[in-house]
């Protein structure tokens, strides 16, 4: 019976010992632990991996609740003080520095196993001044879905420049149908635009308040060649270029090619399409592919549960290689970790991502994506790049 007991407690995945191993005739604590995720795939994953979590601690049961991911940050405000919050949460990585500064959130347990175990873009994500918070559960990052029945894989373009040039010649043949859509008017995806020269938000660290690098000679330059972009290739007002319309346009094959992220793969499939991912065009001035942004999508510890220790155990559960392996059978979305999948998609995002560089986490993000959606949006409507990107800098640093 000793050895059956200790047998048990070996058998906890990655050294994640809880409460239960204790002398003989002693039980656990029954505890549940209340998880906020999103639908559509992630709330199946939690519930599948709350079972398997289960199985291994049975004093242990996970209950899901729907909180959207981006609807989380400003509900544990709420609920987490008022004692009716989760235990884990997602949120996306760009909110770190919000949840940090409020207190809302604790540092990762075993902190150096977790960070040595993910990818190193997602540790770096999820890292506010030197410490870590939070366990990551999947990497994202967008890169460009080409239609292999309206355009060759050796004709998709490599350069911006060349992009022109093949929408150009593709509308034309083509009448109603378009060489390329994006959500121009998204700040996550023009940000895009104002990479050239590695030029980065709030600087390389991404921590650079005294300044937002939007408003650089090379990100003026990107984005007036942003904005040159729709006069020669896609001249579609921006509240006419929605994410929905661009997707939309690219399941109907009437677009060629699309910059959209891992979450529209299940999409095209079902829609029958023959396409392929690879990286985005190099910006002028510059050869390796566009940087575009990385997300690493998080399950963050409650710093109001009252069960700590659990919660922590069952968040890193998450980020072991079955767990990681499930969660992309399921949603899709790329590992957080090096483990083999069997998608023949997941190659152009992993490409994609040696030039991604993680969205910045700090709490003047908050203001970032209006900003620059709306001066996005401006300029690509013909307003003056430069006075749009100064406004957007003083907007996000209140000047």
């Amino acid at each position: 019976m000793k050895f059956a007991k200790v047998l048990v407690c070996l058998l906890l995945v990655s050294g994640l010992v809880l409460t239960g191993c204790g002398k003989s005739g002693e039980s656990s604590e029954k505890v549940e632990l209340v998880v906020w995720e999103s639908t559509n795939g992630p709330d199946q994953f939690i519930e599948e991996a709350g079972k398997a979590f289960t199985a291994l601690h049975p004093n242990v049961t996970i209950k899901y609740v729907n909180v959207e991911l981006g609807d989380s940050t400003g509900q544990i405000t709420l609920d987490g003080p008022a004692g009716v919050g989760p235990d884990v949460f997602a949120a996306p990585h760009d909110k770190l520095g919000e949840l940090v500064m409020g207190g809302h959130v604790l540092p990762t347990n075993n902190a150096q196993a977790v960070a040595d175990s993910v990818l190193a873009a997602c540790s770096q994500a999820l890292t506010y001044e030197g410490t870590m918070y939070g366990y990551p559960v999947s990497a994202e990052t967008y890169a460009l879905f080409y239609n292999r029945a309206l355009v060759n894989e050796n004709e998709v373009p490599k350069t911006w420049e060349d992009m022109i040039t093949f929408c150009k010649e593709f509308n034309a043949e083509n009448p109603g149908k378009y060489g390329l859509v994006f959500d121009a008017g998204n700040a996550y995806y023009s940000i895009v635009f104002t990479t050239a020269h590695g030029n980065r938000l709030f600087g390389e660290s991404g921590t650079d308040t005294s300044r937002t690098y939007l408003n650089t000679d090379a990100a003026v330059e990107g984005m007036t060649f942003f904005q040159n972009f729709r006069k020669e290739a896609l001249n579609v007002p921006a509240a006419d270029l929605t994410t929905s319309v661009a997707d939309a346009a690219f399941f109907a094959g009437t677009a060629a090619m699309h910059i959209t992220g891992p979450w529209n793969v299940a999409n095209c499939i079902t829609e029958g399409l023959d396409f392929g991912i690879t990286t985005l065009p190099s910006l002028p001035g510059d050869t390796a592919p566009a940087s575009s942004f990385s997300g690493t999508r998080a399950m963050f510890v409650s710093a109001y549960s009252k069960h700590p220790e659990e919660a922590n155990a069952f968040a890193e559960f998450l980020v072991s290689p079955e767990m990681q392996k499930l969660r992309f059978d399921i949603t899709g979305a790329l590992p957080s970790i090096s483990v083999t999948v069997d998608s023949p998609y997941v190659n152009g995002f992993l490409a994609q991502l040696d030039y991604a560089f993680p969205m910045p986490s700090i709490p003047e993000m908050n203001a970032f994506w209006d900003a620059l959606g709306s001066a996005s949006s401006n300029i690509w409507n013909g307003a003056d790049v430069k006075t749009e990107l100064d406004a957007a800098d003083a907007a996000i640093l209140s000047r």
